[in-house]
């Protein structure tokens, strides 16, 4: 009896322990996110003076109306609406095709696959050899390097094919056996039992063509190929250098610097809004599967 009153008494502070941290690390992620939006929401000019924690001090609209000043916004929003579509959906289905046939045992030569595609993870060519490839693939300036080069993620497939190899195999056999065809056991049975793996590599690999804003940078020159972010990359390094040159001088520069009232922070804090929104928004709508994703291979058959 005295066993089993101890027993719950530690598993009671167990408990407690374990929501204390949970709460801890809700405040890390969320209270970061309050400082972001107090910023975006308040003039630049009187957040430079600090002290704004979570809530905006001088309440405005600025800093966002300053972001959809840019030229080729929307063309820019649509350019990486494009690319994350696109992108994700072609991607997810060469990727899910390469991961289910590295689950096939008599694959000639699997095991040799595998290591090759896993050896594309642990070296890379470099940054000028890869911009050389692009160039003799025509993929520079063209919006298709955005698409193409991001097509395949050993991560990602490596991530699939631990998942259909879950599918029994029992019920592939009897799908052959049946005459059902390779393809249609790929798309009617493997990934429909696959739906939380795919919603996780395809929430991975979205999120991945929306925030990247490398390649709009070095690899495009054209500004109506550019994509949101690269944009909003481009006018936060401009905004950024001019609060710097006015700032090295004096006189009459100090008089236009003091009369900018939306600075480098918080413009940087309104871009980063506008960046994940569309994010944020779609989140909830696949979290379920999102955490069941990330779980699967915890939990053997």
């Amino acid at each position: 009896m005295e066993s089993s009153r101890n027993a719950m008494q530690t598993s009671k502070w167990a408990r407690v322990i374990f929501y204390i941290l949970m709460i801890l690390l809700a405040l890390a992620i969320i209270l970061p996110f309050l400082h972001i939006l107090a910023l975006a929401f308040n003039s630049g000019k009187d957040a430079s003076r600090g002290g704004i924690a979570f809530i905006p001090r001088d309440f405005t609209l600025e800093n966002f109306q300053e972001v959809f000043k840019q030229d080729n916004l929307v063309n820019g929003f649509l350019i990486s609406v494009f690319r994350t579509v696109v992108g994700t959906g072609l991607g997810i289905f060469l990727m899910s095709m390469a991961a289910w046939a590295l689950t096939i045992p008599d694959l000639p030569g699997r095991g040799k696959i595998t290591f090759f595609i896993f050896f594309t993870m642990l070296f890379s060519g470099g940054t000028i050899p890869y911009y050389l490839v692009l160039s003799k693939l025509n993929l520079t300036n063209s919006i298709w390097v955005y698409v193409i080069p991001g097509l395949y993620s050993v991560t990602n497939i490596l991530l699939l094919r631990s998942a259909f190899a879950q599918v029994p195999m029992s019920l592939v056999e009897a799908a052959r056996i049946d005459g059902m065809k390779e393809f249609r056991i790929f798309t009617d049975m493997v990934l429909p039992m696959s739906k939380p793996t795919l919603a996780t590599v395809t929430l991975f690999t979205a999120v991945g063509h929306w925030n990247d804003w490398f390649a709009g940078s070095f690899y495009v020159r054209n500004q109506k190929l550019k994509p949101l972010a690269t944009l909003l990359q481009d006018m936060l390094t401009r905004q950024q250098g001019l609060a710097d040159i006015l700032a090295k001088n004096s006189g009459a520069a100090y008089q236009q610097l003091d009369k900018i009232q939306v600075t480098g922070d918080s413009l940087q804090m309104a871009t980063i809004i506008v960046v994940i929104l569309p994010i944020v928004i779609l989140y909830p709508f696949i979290q379920k599967y999102f955490v069941q994703g990330i779980t699967i291979g915890s939990v053997k058959e």
